[in-house]
């Protein structure tokens, strides 16, 4: 990412969730800990299936007496009625303001610019009323700015920053290890954790009950994660979901979203397991990239 670029995620959409229930009603179903949230802090969580398997994720932004959930656009309509079916008698309003906010991404050393002390993830701070975030993932990613449309374009200028191929973005979230986009093959088929969910800094082990907890502890204590998701290269050919890997003609993983920017789920415990070597797909060759996590 370049310092004096701005990349606007429009593949990225934002609900706001007020009213005088909203805490423990987010308390209750969200993996990580609202508690986290303030001001001056923000967190990345998931909405997990009962039995712990990865539904949804957003990062999580304080916004007025509610909150932002920054999540992939794709979820959008899914994600609010789910957070509806969740509503009960809860006091809650919940809102799709994707046509009004808009949620953009500039480098960690735009970053510094801002705050030269702080550089923890998740830490928030304000330019003229907008939140501006360290990626509570990883701060390698840079920052977060949640930004009314109107005032974009004026805030970009006043910043000196120029807006810029999103593919730059998204190609250093990749080498991170962190699946940003096109995520729909994730849903309701692998367990949270084993989309790295911990690493990312999205579930709090401490925190009480929330939907999917029971599973997600169990697997946690007794160290039932076997499989996690990897960036893969396609260094030659080409990929399709559910592409088969073999290593010594034993079956280690597949391929689990094909785009520009691809990752695969991978028995990582397998003895036949290698990083940074060129494997055989069916039609091509890739390589399965180490994420900055192991």
């Amino acid at each position: 990412m370049n310092k004096h670029s701005i990349y606007i995620l429009e593949d990225r959409g934002l609900i706001y969730i007020n009213g005088i229930d909203t805490f423990n009603y987010l308390q209750n179903i969200i993996s990580n800990d609202l508690n986290k949230v303030t001001d001056s802090q923000s967190c990345f969580s998931y909405l997990l299936t009962p039995q712990g398997k990865y539904l949804f994720e957003f990062i999580i932004v304080k916004h007025k007496n509610g909150y932002f959930l920054d999540c992939p656009k794709y979820q959008i309509e899914d994600l609010y009625k789910q957070l509806t079916l969740y509503k009960l008698r809860s006091k809650v309003e919940i809102k799709n303001l994707s046509n009004e906010f808009v949620v953009t991404a500039l480098s960690k050393e735009s970053f510094v610019e801002f705050e030269k002390k702080n550089y923890n993830p998740g830490y928030t701070i304000k330019f003229r009323e907008d939140s501006v975030i360290l990626d509570p993932r990883c701060v390698n990613l840079g920052a977060r700015l949640v930004i009314n449309l109107e005032k974009l374009y004026l805030s970009a200028k006043k910043l000196g920053l120029k807006i810029s191929n999103i593919d730059e973005y998204y190609k250093l979230s990749h080498s991170l290890g962190i699946p940003n986009s096109n995520t729909k093959n994730f849903q309701n088929k692998i367990f949270g954790l084993e989309t790295n969910s911990e690493e990312l800094n999205a579930i709090d082990f401490k925190k009480g009950c929330y939907v999917g907890q029971e599973n997600t502890a169990r697997m946690k204590l007794k160290e039932k994660i076997s499989r996690r998701i990897y960036p893969v290269e396609v260094v030659e050919g080409s990929i399709t979901i559910d592409d088969v890997i073999k290593i010594n003609n034993i079956e280690i993983g597949k391929i689990i979203n094909n785009s520009k920017f691809s990752f695969g789920l991978f028995k990582f415990k397998d003895p036949n397991f290698k990083l940074n070597e060129i494997l055989n797909t069916d039609n091509g060759k890739i390589i399965i990239k180490k994420p900055f996590w192991v």
